[in-house]
């Protein structure tokens, strides 16, 4: 269940990943079973629904690193991207604060080298004007 505090900035973030990246698509189910505090709407960088709903976004570039994107016309993208996710999750809010902190932002910041390295490594690409859609990975129902 979803619980959303109307004091905060957001109501809802799109979090816009690359659906051919298993370490992306493994992240995608991990947040989906987390408890949110502000609802994660998980939709494949590039796809078709992706340029429907940011028709003026520029959409390559989603590709090569996650971007959110706020109900209020907010985009984070790469290490900023990565906070505000964590920063939607109950368990995972206080974390999400220190990681802005100056201490913290390094350690933020070699997480998202490491995964962009993992992932150049092992994803296949969608090209532009390809849609990228999410692998069946099993029932997802129970997520």
């Amino acid at each position: 269940m979803t619980t959303t505090d109307p004091h905060t900035p957001v109501a809802h973030l799109t979090v816009l990943y690359d659906a051919q990246c298993s370490l992306c698509v493994h992240v995608r189910h991990w947040l989906l079973k987390q408890h949110q505090l502000v609802p994660l709407d998980l939709v494949p960088a590039a796809s078709e629904e992706a340029r429907r709903r940011f028709p003026g976004l520029d959409h390559a570039s989603t590709l090569s690193e996650i971007t959110v994107i706020g109900d209020r016309g907010q985009i984070y993208r790469g290490t900023s991207a990565w906070i505000v996710c964590l920063w939607a999750l109950s368990e995972h809010r206080p974390r999400a604060h220190w990681l802005t902190t100056p201490a913290g932002r390094p350690f933020a910041r070699a997480t998202v080298l490491a995964a962009a390295k993992y992932r150049s490594v092992t994803a296949a690409p969608c090209g532009e004007g390809t849609a990228c859609e999410v692998p069946v990975l099993g029932d997802e129902a129970g997520g």
